[in-house]
């Protein structure tokens, strides 16, 4: 697993690459946890979900957002890091021409970051995001949402309250043209202290359907 130096907006950016051995493989970025509360790249279920989307031979990126490691600048509530996440996209793209589509997984502050670089890339078909905090930060850019995703939290999460997880999960459901699948995983809280190996399988189960052709809406492809 190559570590990888590529440059984003504010400098360096830090990352694991794993590419694909297919050309047109398609690419999966994972994105980290809260910067500033101990998130990383090499989070466990940052991790574990590289490995995910490596095993079905995507083309895999995860990467330290500005500030981590030895990714260079500073935290920027969330306008930079989403800037360094383009960055990112567009660095393995620059590398894989031939890739069309892509997916994007994010863990907390992650997803939120996640579903932001959803609505600016329309190459993004699918979308894992793990216990997202629309009690802390304001998810109402998803107007609409455009891809079909998963969003999968705990109903123990203190951290995102799984009555404000249902509240977006609900808007969402309103959306014609899109599939969203939801998964509540009992007693899980919001670091799955116990539970990450059942959150990976529901993760894995849920690609899996998905590279199967179910759980989305049929759907003309959006214009890059």
């Amino acid at each position: 697993m190559p570590e990888v130096i590529f440059t984003g907006p504010a400098g360096r950016l830090e990352g694991r690459y794993q590419p694909s051995k297919e050309k047109s493989a398609p690419i999966a970025i994972v994105l980290h946890p809260h910067p500033q509360f101990g998130g990383t790249m090499n989070n466990k279920i940052v991790y574990d979900l590289f490995y995910m989307f490596q095993k079905r031979d995507f083309t895999t990126l995860r990467f330290n957002f500005r500030g981590i490691g030895r990714s260079q600048g500073e935290f920027d509530h969330g306008t930079g890091e989403l800037s360094d996440a383009a960055a990112a996209l567009d660095w393995v793209q620059s590398l894989h021409p031939d890739s069309k589509s892509c997916w994007v997984a994010g863990y907390s502050f992650g997803s939120w970051i996640g579903m932001q670089l959803l609505m600016r890339r329309p190459e993004i078909e699918g979308f894992i995001s793990i216990a997202p905090q629309p009690n802390t930060y304001d998810f109402s850019f998803l107007a609409p949402c455009p891809s079909s995703g998963l969003i999968i939290h705990g109903d123990a999460d203190k951290v995102a309250p799984p009555k404000d997880v249902q509240g977006l999960v609900d808007k969402l459901h309103t959306q014609k043209g899109i599939t969203i699948t939801q998964k509540t995983l009992p007693g899980a809280n919001h670091f799955f202290a116990n539970d990450a190996d059942l959150l990976i399988e529901e993760c894995a189960d849920y690609l899996d359907r998905r590279l199967a052709g179910e759980l989305s809406d049929p759907r003309p492809k959006r214009l890059r």
